[in-house]
């Protein structure tokens, strides 16, 4: 890491009205341009909006939010941060699929619609909503770690459930005989076993959910987390903001499709390519899990120069509470900043404020 001291007499005229936003008599450069951070000690202030060398100007309290985070202040540019909304789907969310009404998935998801999304909103600040989304192909490449860790069920094939049907009902022990003289047959012939067991997990059909609050209507669940079905869709009143964020003229919602926890991971994915092209610089991590694919999402996108700030209460997990508080820690610490949807809020509302200032 590049840490220098530089001066701070280039600044903007509006930080002279701004006592909040003063900065100490030298500012440090952290990183190299133009990938880099400007931070001041008192109070400690990180820039993250990558101010142009060699002047490095005093970002304009008017064009960018300043976060109170659990370590530290950190100004942001609209322009230049998006929102990563991360497996908000029915598969997580859902009480058709057995899932908490009051678990801190849907208590992360009234804090994004009531706080965070409409101060995103009001900033200009895009919105990424990314999902799982698996085709077959995924589905056949898939490594097996993650293939255990959902839904992993050792189920009997057809042949096998059939077999112990047939045995159960069996009072002839001539059959059961000679059924045990094929099996005999049958391991000689193949020294290696087959697996009879199938898995029961990513791709496979959800059959028919019950929609107890939709008139108790009856659907298709659809494969598990695979494109374009209703498991992996956003639930109602999240699809609804989706929907309303897709109209706006300029930084339009955007759902972009994931095949592994982590939405960043490998040299480039559908994520990375977006995020590039924009030239989105800060992200805004929300969603679930906060330790899963949050966290992986998080530190992939760490190490690859993003800067990366968790809003904890729009963040939900099942696991036990040390395995956010690890994930926070560590964030804090070292990927990034931890902040919450009413420190965002008080941010954008305090920009929002000086502009309406230099207009009047």
């Amino acid at each position: 890491m590049l840490a220098s001291t530089i001066d701070t007499n280039p600044h903007h005229p509006e930080a002279d009205s701004a006592p909040s936003r003063s900065l100490s008599p030298s500012r440090t450069l952290i990183g190299k341009p133009p990938n880099h951070w400007l931070y001041s000690p008192d109070p400690p202030t990180f820039d993250l909006t990558r101010p142009s060398p060699p002047s490095f100007p005093i970002p304009s309290p008017s064009e960018s939010i300043t976060l109170q985070t659990t370590t530290a202040r950190a100004i942001i540019s609209p322009a230049l941060t998006a929102l990563l909304i991360i497996d908000m789907q029915n598969f997580f969310l859902s009480p058709a699929l057995g899932r908490d009404p009051n678990g801190a998935g849907i208590k992360a998801a009234d804090k994004l619609l009531s706080t965070a999304i409409p101060a995103a909103r009001k900033a200009g600040i895009r919105i990424i909503w990314l999902n799982w989304g698996l085709t077959q192909g995924d589905i056949d490449t898939m490594p097996p770690s993650i293939i255990r860790a959902f839904g992993f069920e050792a189920a009997p094939t057809n042949h096998d459930s059939q077999k112990a049907h047939e045995n159960e009902n069996n009072t002839n022990k001539e059959e059961e005989e000679e059924e045990e003289e094929e099996d005999e047959d049958e391991k000689s012939s193949n020294p290696t076993p087959i697996p009879r067991n199938i898995h029961k997990g990513l791709g496979h059909p959800l059959g028919p959910i019950h929609l107890p609050n939709n008139n108790h209507q009856t659907i298709d669940g659809g494969r598990i987390l695979m494109l374009s079905t209703w498991n992996a869709s956003l639930p109602p009143s999240l699809h609804a903001a989706y929907l309303t964020g897709t109209t706006l003229p300029t930084t339009p919602d955007i759902q972009i499709p994931k095949t592994r926890q982590s939405g960043l991971s490998g040299a480039q994915t559908p994520c990375t390519n977006f995020l590039n092209q924009q030239g989105i610089t800060t992200l805004l991590f929300a969603g679930v899990n906060t330790d899963q694919c949050v966290a992986g999402s998080l530190l992939d996108a760490c190490h690859k120069g993003w800067d990366c700030v968790l809003l904890s209460d729009c963040c939900g997990t099942t696991s036990p509470g040390f395995a956010k508080e690890a994930v926070e820690w560590n964030c804090e610490r070292g990927w990034g900043f931890v902040g919450c949807s009413e420190g965002l809020e008080r941010g954008v509302e305090d920009m929002v404020g000086r502009r309406r200032g230099l207009s009047d």
